[in-house]
């Protein structure tokens, strides 16, 4: 029996294919300073009582009722948030909201799950 190879005369080429994903990014349905929108109960929590808002936005969340008394907890909360609802921004669009306004930050993030479910 005579084995007979296969020859190879040119190499492989290459090939490149693009792809074009569409993150579906969103803003935010309230701004940050449209507390008086929602002069309900989550204005007034954010006000005179923010720790027993922020725990309930962090439970909303699917995380720890105690995350909001951990340093920087409100931040990646917030973030957390814009992932999980695909909203434009950075950690330090997050950082700068949740430092300079923390409880405008604590209302639109209890507006944005409340319109979002």
């Amino acid at each position: 029996m005579e084995f007979q190879s296969n020859v190879i005369n040119a190499q492989p080429q290459v090939s490149v294919t693009q792809y074009t994903v569409s993150a579906g990014v969103s803003d935010w349905s309230s701004n940050v300073c449209d507390c008086c929108d929602d002069c309900g109960t989550n204005c007034l929590c954010a006000t005179f009582i923010p720790c027993i808002l922020g725990c309930k936005v962090a439970q909303d969340n699917g995380d720890s009722c105690c995350l909001p008394f951990l340093p920087g907890a409100m931040i990646a909360l917030r973030t957390s948030i814009r992932g999980r609802y695909h909203i434009e921004g950075s950690v330090c669009d997050d950082w700068v909201i949740m430092a300079c306004l923390p409880l405008c930050g604590l209302c639109q993030m209890a507006r944005e799950q409340k319109r979002r479910g």
